[in-house]
């Protein structure tokens, strides 16, 4: 069973921060962040591995991090210096382990994100 709730979006203004929460049914070893802004396709956005590895697309590295809480089974995002090119509903999902892809095919809610 999978369920994946995301929380923590919120509207900012450029430059602000904010973390993102995703709190899942179960332990998934691989899980990544993903976002879809207005008018566009969804996007990966950062990956974590089952070693603390890392992927970020291109244009949030150095502003964004994630990181997983193992024993609590959530997955965190933390956004810095945000622009408004960041407003998207961000969306958590369990990826297969070392790629983008992912391991079900399952969509929470999500959360949005304004930057103004």
């Amino acid at each position: 069973h999978v369920q994946l709730v995301e929380s923590g979006g919120g509207s900012v203004r450029a430059g602000g921060s904010l973390t993102l929460y995703c709190a899942a049914s179960r332990f998934f070893p691989c899980m990544g962040w993903f976002r879809q802004g207005p008018g566009k396709e969804r996007e990966g956005v950062a990956t974590i591995d089952r070693d603390g590895g890392t992927t970020y697309r291109d244009s949030v590295e150095g502003r964004f991090t994630i990181s997983k809480d193992n024993a609590k089974n959530t997955l965190l995002l933390q956004m810095n210096s945000l622009s408004p090119e960041d407003t998207a509903m961000y969306y958590c999902a369990a990826v297969l382990c070392g790629s983008w892809a992912l391991a079900y095919n399952y969509w929470g809610q999500g959360t949005q994100v304004t930057v103004s």
